[in-house]
């Protein structure tokens, strides 16, 4: 006689993880290990091999745990392809982003499905996340409290969620078509948040439930300007109803400055830039039931990038102290930057000019 066979598994789990896979056999087998260190156990990995040249599709095969399901691409299409190929096979309730090199913390699951249980206007929660760079885990510059206000602001200024940190709402992101658009590469997933917003909520949780992995080098050129291009095809998007005419050169101000954070050049760009994020910012608040906490973090997160914005520009010499004051939105102010530490930097800029001309 044999033994009691074991229950089959459910069909359809809470999370379904997709993932797309290429070359990562150097590091995926700890990204599957964060998987398996799960509180909550019912979830699947689906996970799409981009035509790997190294052992990652020999690593997934092997791998032991029932639940990482490994689908073998036709022919190496991209991430964002890979991406929907796993998205179109996931069953669960939720699903997850997650890039083939990042880890999560034991609690991530659990804690994102408590929350979107709980919050059914919520169509996406992010989490805070770390940074892993050689060895060493530190935190990323986000804020530090959000509100779903204050991340659907950001998103009109900034991409404020890491993908492999967020879980959606199956049911409502097969609304999308296609799940993530391939024409956006490097930018897919700050497409994905815009798109999605049209049918709910968009938050973040605040403690770290995701570590990023960042690698030496970073992007190259190439890929740095698909990405502000993409950027600033959504951006140009989302600022149609409101500037009108006006939302490409303003969309590509805003990620030039306040994505990419190059330097403005002089007085006139500062002015033009402080002029779009207040006209957003009014029209935002506008449309939305914020209460005074959102009000206050909004105003709080948006002075904090118009201090570094000024700051930056006064260091390369674009404009001087006066031209600063003078063009800052007068609910901006002076951000977090105290007259101290923009004085510092305007001598910075002064002492870099001498240091030219010498």
């Amino acid at each position: 006689m044999t033994g009691p066979s074991a229950p089959p598994r459910p069909t359809t789990p809470a999370v379904s993880v997709v993932m797309a896979a290429y070359n990562g056999a150097m590091f995926i087998e700890e990204t599957l290990a964060s998987l398996g260190a799960q509180t909550l156990t019912d979830w699947e990995a689906v996970i799409v091999d981009d035509r790997s040249t190294d052992d990652t599709l020999a690593v997934l095969r092997a791998w032991p745990d029932p639940r990482v399901r490994v689908i073998a691409a036709e022919r190496n299409g991209g991430p964002v392809v890979a991406r929907n190929i796993a998205f179109a096979a996931a069953r669960g309730r939720y699903v997850a982003g997650l890039d083939h090199d990042d880890l999560c913390r034991p609690e991530r699951f659990a804690r994102q499905v408590a929350y979107l249980d709980r919050h059914p206007a919520v169509v996406l929660a992010g989490s805070a996340a770390a940074a892993l760079c050689d060895g060493q885990v530190t935190s990323l510059p986000h804020p530090p409290v959000t509100t779903p206000a204050l991340i659907e602001w950001l998103l009109r200024i900034e991409n404020p969620l890491v993908w492999s940190s967020v879980m959606m709402r199956r049911d409502v992101a097969r609304r999308l078509d296609p799940f993530t658009r391939p024409d956006l590469v490097c930018a897919e997933d700050f497409d994905f948040y815009h798109r999605l917003a049209r049918f709910g909520r968009i938050t973040r949780l605040d403690d770290e439930l995701t570590v990023y992995r960042q690698h030496r080098g970073g992007m190259s050129k190439r890929l740095v300007d698909a990405m502000h291009a993409s950027a600033t095809r959504v951006l140009t998007g989302a600022y149609g109803p409101v500037l009108g005419e006006e939302a490409g050169a303003a969309a590509a101000l805003v990620v030039r400055h306040v994505m990419a954070q190059a330097p403005v050049p002089d007085r006139a760009t500062l002015g033009r830039l402080g002029a779009v994020l207040v006209a957003l910012q009014e029209e935002f608040l506008a449309s939305r039931d914020a209460d005074g906490e959102d009000v206050r973090l909004i105003r709080w997160e948006t002075a904090r990038r118009w201090a570094r914005i000024g700051r930056a520009a006064l260091r390369t010499g674009g404009i001087d102290l006066v031209d600063a004051m003078a063009v800052r939105p007068d609910h901006v102010g002076l951000g977090y930057a105290g007259p101290e530490q923009l004085i510092w930097s305007r001598l910075v800029g002064r002492a870099r000019g001498w240091l030219k001309r010498a």
